[in-house]
């Protein structure tokens, strides 16, 4: 009985270090168009992201306001037109509950836009509603939380934290810690300015699951890495195909609950859960 105590109590620190380990897999596809001038159809994919009470995806570009913008239902199936566009150079793009409104940040200065929509939920016009540049980086893509109403931006290993007017948050800067799963293992004199290449620069994901809150995207390893929002350490990883292509920076999203990569060959955001 007590060699079975010991062996118990030894293994605790493995047991609480351990981590979560799944293979997503593909359970749908969303095709972009191309707009009527090939050197206006983009190639960098920005965001996807999920209308909840219309229940339609709506995915865009980066690149240029010309760039096509397309929204989709719950099965992937396009619903807008071949001509409809971003408008706007967008980063990154959400559902603003408060607003009601699809949202989204641009490039540098371009500021924060929303969407009005018809009837069918296709975008017809937008407006600037925060101007000038209200995130870190000039390549910044937000993230955005519903719960709290705010918006995260990826700098370096560092999260900003962006109220919905556009200020930042006073002393909201927090950190994450790639590939770390263990409070011994940080490194005490980074400061995190800077994140390892195997990781792309620009992508931060919330998720809002319990002690996996945020996200970062591995392209050496080729997964989502999960991390808890309190200590920043890595909690679960999410393993993608073998023989995905990911870029450092961009083409890659959360929406529904789903992980999306863009393939800039087919033109193709594929979700993975």
């Amino acid at each position: 009985m007590r060699k079975t105590c010991l062996c118990l109590f030894l293994a605790i620190p493995f047991l609480l270090n351990a981590q979560v380990v799944k293979t997503l897999k593909k359970t749908i596809e969303l095709n972009m168009p191309k707009t009527a001038k090939d050197s206006m159809c983009g190639t960098r994919g920005a965001a996807v992201a999920w209308h909840p009470v219309l229940k339609k995806y709506y995915a865009a570009f980066a690149g240029n306001g010309g760039y096509p913008l397309a929204v989709f239902d719950v099965a992937g199936k396009r619903l807008s037109g071949d001509d409809l566009t971003c408008m706007a150079d967008l980063r990154g793009l959400w559902y603003n509950p408060t607003l009601k409104k699809m949202c989204g940040n641009g490039y540098n200065e371009t500021g924060w836009v929303n969407y009005k929509h018809d009837a069918k939920g296709i975008p017809e016009s937008y407006e600037v509603y925060i101007e000038g540049m209200n995130q870190p980086e000039a390549q910044s893509i937000g993230t955005y939380n519903a719960k709290s109403n705010m918006v995260y931006f990826l700098k370096g290993q560092n999260i900003y934290v962006y109220s919905p007017d556009g200020m930042q948050e006073v002393d909201s800067t927090f950190r994450l810690y790639p590939g770390v799963s263990r409070n011994e293992d940080k490194q005490q004199n980074d400061d995190g300015a800077l994140i390892s290449e195997d990781y792309s620069y620009n992508i931060l994901i919330y998720t809002g699951i319990p002690k996996a809150e945020f996200a970062l995207l591995n392209i050496r390893q080729k997964q989502v890495e999960l991390y808890n929002r309190k200590s920043g350490l890595l909690t679960q990883k999410l393993k993608l195909p073998a023989d995905i292509e990911l870029w450092d920076g961009f083409n890659f999203s959360y929406a529904n609950g789903t992980y999306w990569a863009f393939d800039q060959n087919t033109r193709k955001w594929t979700g993975y859960k």
